[in-house]
């Protein structure tokens, strides 16, 4: 049950994808016979996403996945020419405290490298994005507001359509215009994504996370937005993303974005199955309350806490069972930082360190649901038992909710900005040569994923 960090590769876009491993073969840049054969897959992907997002073919940028893409905009924006003549000096850019860290660490790294200043928006104890809020951080040279359009850990789905129409009407009475980004990659399997419709600027996805392969996205640019490539090179994807085009890939993320129609009601069963598990968990363990609103939430996923268990310990059990889940984002698995998209939405770090998130998918049946919620409270009763901390009275680790068992949200203070990750603090040591590493005799399959400081001389 952990299909938000990445789902199974579906059996029809594996096979759309084979022919240009192999007959395909060719460099879709080149002029020869070859190259326009695989030119036709990558055209035909491109229009494929340009109909999910209602766009033009020419707004569609592909990429790697979601994590370069979020890079190129924070990035691509600040520092743009464009946008630096258009303020006079240096812009102002706004992204939610909980966005995924690829956002986060690019909005860092702009602000530290003198490109742009950074503000952060809160969210609710519900964890949702306040448009008043958001609003009051508005300036003069504000260019850029980013909010994903639901959260990776919490299933949240933010206001993306409101943020959209109160930016709008604000650009109706300003010179500068803010331009408007959501992260899509949890969105895209669940909800719409026409980009009129949203109100957004530029938009970005993951294949993996719609049954498709791994290594592609796309980035979907308005025409228009003052944005520019950070990596230079060749002239692939109107000058925007330098390198090869990874054909099969981008055939595949094409292939799996054309067949998101044909899940509706699939999803509307992971709905009810997440339903079932979120209600038989709450009522069969004790002290255990749900992260959030039922309501808002993406249809597949359940992140529940368990007063007086650790989270990690409860992963290792589960994972004993049979049974795969996280603690968070899966590109965070290594961080042993309580998840800042808890705390932004006011949990302690008890609290955030004792949750678990389950993701549903379309392989996720009745049964499964049905054996996670008997082999909880045993796991739960056992860790209990050794850390001891089942019967405490402190008032930071006790639910703070209505009834648990009525998948109310948590009644919880506000969270201290200062605790929030944007200092130094929030990065790891960097661990790439470290000596469990090379015991393991080579490099763990997610290491790309660790938070790695970066060397002052580099900075």
């Amino acid at each position: 049950m952990d299909y938000a960090a990445t789902a199974p590769l579906d059996e029809q876009v594996l096979k759309d994808m084979m022919p240009y491993f192999s007959e395909k073969y060719g460099n879709p840049s080149s002029v020869h016979g070859f190259g326009e054969e695989a030119q036709k897959g990558v055209i035909e992907a491109r229009q494929q996403l340009a109909d999910l997002f209602g766009s033009e073919i020419s707004e569609i940028a592909f990429t790697s996945g979601a994590t370069e893409g979020n890079n190129t905009v924070i990035k691509g924006i600040a520092m743009s020419p464009k946008v630096w003549e258009m303020h006079g000096g240096k812009p102002h850019i706004i992204v939610s405290d909980i966005e995924h860290d690829c956002v986060l660490d690019s909005a860092k790294r702009v602000m530290k490298d003198g490109l742009a200043d950074v503000s952060y928006a809160p969210v609710n104890k519900e964890g949702r994005v306040d448009i008043e809020e958001l609003k009051k951080l508005i300036r003069p040279n504000t260019v850029l507001i980013s909010v994903m359009y639901a959260n990776n850990e919490t299933g949240m789905i933010q206001p993306i359509e409101e943020i959209g129409r109160m930016i709008s009407e604000l650009n109706g009475s300003r010179d500068k215009k803010i331009y408007f980004h959501t992260d899509a990659a949890q969105a895209v399997n669940y909800l719409d994504c026409n980009v009129l419709r949203l109100g957004v600027d530029l938009m970005t996805i993951s294949a993996h996370k719609i049954y498709g392969p791994k290594g592609a996205g796309a980035l979907y640019i308005r025409k228009g937005t003052p944005i520019v490539k950070f990596m230079d090179g060749g002239e692939q994807e109107f000058r925007m993303r330098s390198g090869t085009h990874n054909v099969p890939g981008i055939v595949g993320l094409g292939s799996a974005a054309s067949r998101l129609g044909a899940y509706k009601e699939k999803n509307e069963e992971i709905k009810k199955l997440r339903d079932r598990l979120i209600d038989g968990i709450l009522s069969a363990v004790p002290r255990s309350a749900l992260n959030g609103l039922k309501e808002n939430r993406l249809p597949n996923n359940a992140n529940i806490r368990f007063e007086g268990a650790e989270g990690e310990a409860i992963l290792v059990l589960l994972n004993g069972s049979g049974v795969a889940v996280s603690t968070g984002s899966a590109c965070a698995a290594k961080s042993l930082s309580p998840s800042h998209v808890l705390k932004a939405m006011g949990l302690t770090d008890l609290d955030a360190h004792s949750s678990i998130r389950f993701s549903l998918g379309r392989g996720t049946t009745e049964q499964q649901v049905d054996h996670v919620i008997s082999v909880m409270p045993g796991i739960i009763e056992k860790l209990r038992g050794v850390s001891g901390s089942f019967a405490s009275t402190d008032s930071t680790s006790s639910p703070q909710a209505g009834s648990p068992h009525t998948g109310q949200a948590a009644q919880v203070t506000s969270a201290d900005p200062a605790d929030l990750p944007r200092d130094d603090d929030h990065h790891q040591e960097n661990v790439f040569w470290d000596d469990d590493v090379i015991d393991r005799g080579g490099l763990p399959a997610d290491l790309g994923c660790e938070k790695n400081n970066i060397p002052d001389k580099e900075a």
